[in-house]
Formats: structure tokens, C-alpha cells, sequence
């Protein structure tokens, strides 16, 4: 285990590890307070943050944070690294990356071919040596594109969840927020409902629903029930129709294990889903879901930062080929990312970090009722992800989740940022809101921002219960 050291001003500071050092260096964050890991000062902060800028890359490959033997997750990291890829940066420091990948003359073809070199512990620690601006800047280079029915992650686009959310699962309290959502041009990067009882029956009526509702009108986007891996091979073995299977999932063996899940579960679940052959432009059928202190939350952090551990999360993502990932960046609660601050510093990081290893990272920016936030900290951070060219964002009736009980960003919240920055849907589900009357060619809503009656009729009778 490494002792890294650095002198000022006579006094001498030392991180017995690397990963004491990625904590220590991490911005300030309650759940590393909580989990005794922070930093006890700014000024230790700072000292952190300026040894791990002097700590080469190649070193990450030689520290591991959680032992080879003991992680499945590290085994993963190490055993899919591609050193060929990692080759052009190889002799750079963190300090020396974070300078090359603000050159100018680094662009998305050369992060692209980057990203499979790359380590999470290795883009973890260089997002702890930049300011929000520069998070934003490599980011917006950054472009990850996947499919399925519709092409999702490329320039000048910016995809949205529709979130119809229902606390008993009415279908016709879902059905109206997904006309709702359709309405404002939502719903391109999945529909995707998260079930109040997550069961096998349930489940596949509100499958069965949104694939009689996306084939009836020829929607080019997918469905999802986000339901627990394991309940997704049921349905599927039963022949319910499945577009995407959906799982969360955290940065260590243990915290999945909390999750129910690990590698080969994963990999038999994708399995299931390839084999239905849904897919129209594309093939690309999981969709994972992460945050900052779910490892923490079980009790499967191993000492490491929630910054960390959620950067590892993202390799098993990638190991996975997903249509979408996102960070639900504020859910878990103050207890993890105190208030608005910490919020939006953590929602940078984590697109960064995901843009970086090659994923198509999404956020939905949110946060809890109890949390020192508010809707004026989520309009910061909508702003600036989409500048970086953020994949995609919820969109929930009102911006308030009536079923998970939090605030996240609203069908107005997307059409304000498509608007402000130029920004349109994917392509074929662009062509479907033109053809269908929701949109005019100009990419407006049809009828100064109301449905016009012909479309809402032909929706609104096969969206009912």
C-alpha cells in the first residue's frame, strides 16, 4: 500500500492509500462526513487534491481501492482494461490528464477512443481537481450514441424519460400522464414506469399497456417497467412483451448484492432481452439507474468516497452495453448530498465521469422534500447538464413524482431547455411528433402549445383505461 506525502510551508501531510487520498480529495460531501472518510478541514482538502494531481494514471492500475480478490467489480475493472487504448495518456499525471483533456485539440474522437483505457478511479479522481466549468466543458465533447427504436446521443439533441408514475398503479391515472407527456414532445428516451407493487402480475399489465399504446400509434421509442432484474426474466419467460430491462446498481460486489444482483445475473437477464429481437435502429436493451451513497447506504463502501464508488458503478454499466444510463442524483436524500451545492457539484461529476468511460449518461436532477435544496438549484443544474450535452432527463407531470415522492424536472422543464439551447428530440421520434401533429416543422408545439383536438381524440381513445 502506497504512503502518498506532500511539504508546504514546513509541514508534511500523508494519505496512507489511495484511496484515503481520493476521499480526502473529494469537494465536501455529507456522506463521506457520515461515513468518516471527508476530509476534517479545507485545508487538508486542497493538500489532497494538489498530491493526487501529481499521481500518474498508470499508478490506478497498480493501487486498487478495493482489492482484486475481494471485488468482482475491481476483477471487472482490471480484466476489461484496454492498455492499447489507455496508451495516449499513459504517461500523464491526474493534473496532466485534467490539462489534456481541456486542450482544444482533444475532441470526441479521440475521448471515444479513449474511454476503454480509462479506469472509474481514474475519471473519479481528475473530476475532483476540476471546477463545474470544466466538468461542463469535457463533457459537452463527449458523444455517446445507442439505440433501439430511436437513435439517442447525438449532437444538438436532447432526449427525455416520460416518468407516469401512479401510487396504485391506475392505468388510467398513467395513461393520462403519458398523453400528457406526449403532448410536450416527452417520452423519446423511454416511457418508464416505476410500479408501486413490483410483482410479476403487475408488472406485465403495465407491460402489456405501454406496448399496446407504443405499437398502436408506431412510436418510435421503448417501454420499460422498471422492475427488479429478476422479475423482468419472469415476465419474459412468460412471453410479455419487454423492451428494455431495467436494474440499479452500485460500484461494489457488496452494495449490488444488497441490490440483489451481480455480473452474471446482469449478463443472463441481457441475454433474455436480445433474444426478443424488439429493437428496430438498434440493439442496445439495458437501462441502469445509480447515485451517489447507495454503496454507503448498504454499508458496502469498503472505506472508499461516494464519488468513488459511483464512478465504479459505471463499469458495470459499460461492461452491460446499455441504451441508458442515469444518476439520480439527489434522490437518496441529504444524508448523502446535503443540499443544492452538493447536488449540482455531484450531478456534474457524474455525467463527466459516465461521458468519459463511454456511457450515455443521463440525470434526473432531483432531490427529497427534506433535502436544503429547491427548484431554483434543480434550474442550475438542468442548465448546465444540458450544455454539456447531457443524453436525456426526466419528464414527470409537474415536475412532482405523486408515487416516489420526490421533486425532479417537468415536461415544461424540457421543452424550456430544447428551446433555450437549440435542442431537439431523437430523430425518428422528431418525425413521429411532426407527422402525428404534436410539433409543426419548426419543432413548436402545434396550436400555440395546445394539442389540437383531432390528435388529442386520436391519443386519448386507445390511452384510456
Amino acid at each position: 500500500m502506497a504512503i502518498h506525502r506532500y511539504h508546504a510551508a514546513g509541514r508534511s501531510w500523508h494519505f496512507a492509500s489511495l484511496r484515503e487520498l481520493l476521499a480526502k480529495a473529494s469537494p465536501l460531501r455529507s456522506g463521506d462526513q457520515l461515513a468518516g472518510v471527508a476530509a476534517e478541514s479545507a485545508e487538508e482538502r486542497v493538500v489532497a487534491q494538489l498530491t493526487l494531481a501529481e499521481v500518474p494514471l498508470a499508478h490506478f492500475l497498480e493501487e486498487l481501492v478495493i482489492p482484486y480478490e475481494e471485488d468482482e467489480v475491481s476483477r471487472l475493472i482490471v480484466d476489461t482494461h484496454q492498455a492499447e487504448a489507455f496508451a495516449a495518456v499513459s504517461d500523464l499525471t491526474v493534473g496532466g490528464f485534467r490539462d489534456w483533456l481541456l486542450d482544444t485539440a482533444v475532441t470526441d474522437t479521440a475521448l471515444s477512443a479513449l474511454a476503454p483505457g480509462l479506469t472509474p478511479e481514474m475519471v473519479a479522481a481528475v473530476s475532483k481537481i476540476m471546477r463545474l466549468q470544466d466538468l461542463v466543458l469535457v463533457a459537452s465533447k463527449c458523444r455517446v450514441k445507442t439505440a433501439f427504436r430511436n437513435t439517442i446521443g447525438l449532437s444538438g439533441r436532447l432526449a427525455t424519460r416520460l416518468q407516469p408514475n401512479h401510487p396504485v398503479d391506475d392505468l388510467t391515472g398513467i395513461s393520462a400522464s403519458i398523453l400528457d407527456g406526449l403532448m410536450y414532445g416527452s417520452g423519446d428516451a423511454v416511457i418508464g414506469i416505476n410500479p408501486a407493487t413490483d410483482n410479476v402480475e403487475t408488472v406485465a399489465r403495465l407491460l402489456w399497456m405501454l406496448d399496446e399504446i407504443i405499437q398502436a400509434h408506431a412510436i418510435p421509442t421503448q417501454g420499460c417497467v422498471l422492475t427488479h432484474v429478476t422479475t423482468a426474466i419472469e415476465v419474459m419467460a412468460r412471453g410479455v412483451p419487454v423492451d428494455l430491462v431495467f436494474q440499479s446498481i452500485a460500484g461494489t460486489e457488496a452494495a449490488n448484492r444488497g441490490f440483489g444482483v451481480d455480473l452474471a445475473l446482469l449478463h443472463e437477464a441481457r441475454a433474455a432481452a436480445l433474444e426478443l429481437e424488439r429493437g428496430v435502429v438498434g440493439s442496445q436493451v439495458m437501462y441502469f439507474e445509480t447515485g451517489q451513497g447507495s454503496a454507503l447506504s448498504a454499508n458496502a463502501h469498503h472505506g472508499v468516497d461516494q464519488q468513488t464508488c459511483e464512478a465504479r458503478a459505471y463499469a458495470v454499466a459499460r461492461a452491460l452495453d446499455p441504451l441508458l444510463v442515469n444518476t439520480v442524483v439527489g434522490f437518496i436524500g441529504p444524508e448523502y448530498l446535503y443540499d443544492g451545492k452538493q447536488i449540482i457539484r455531484a450531478g456534474l461529476e457524474d455525467h463527466f465521469c459516465g461521458k468519459l468511460l463511454g456511457l450515455p449518461m443521463g440525470c434526473d436532477i432531483c432531490y427529497t422534500n427534506h433535502a436544503e435544496a429547491d427548484q431554483d438549484d434543480m434550474d442550475l443544474l438542468l442548465t448546465a447538464l444540458a450544455t454539456a450535452g447531457c443524453t436525456y432527463i426526466m419528464g414527470i407531470p409537474g415536475s412532482d413524482d405523486i408515487m416516489l415522492n420526490y421533486q425532479s424536472t417537468s415536461f415544461h422543464d424540457a421543452r424550456f431547455v430544447r428551446q433555450l439551447l437549440g435542442l431537439r428530440p431523437a430523430p425518428e421520434f422528431e418525425a413521429w411528433l411532426r407527422g402525428f401533429g404534436v410539433t409543426d416543422d419548426d419543432g413548436r408545439l402545434a396550436g400555440n402549445g395546445r394539442l389540437p383536438e383531432r390528435v388529442r381524440q386520436r391519443l386519448s381513445g386507445s390511452l384510456g383505461p
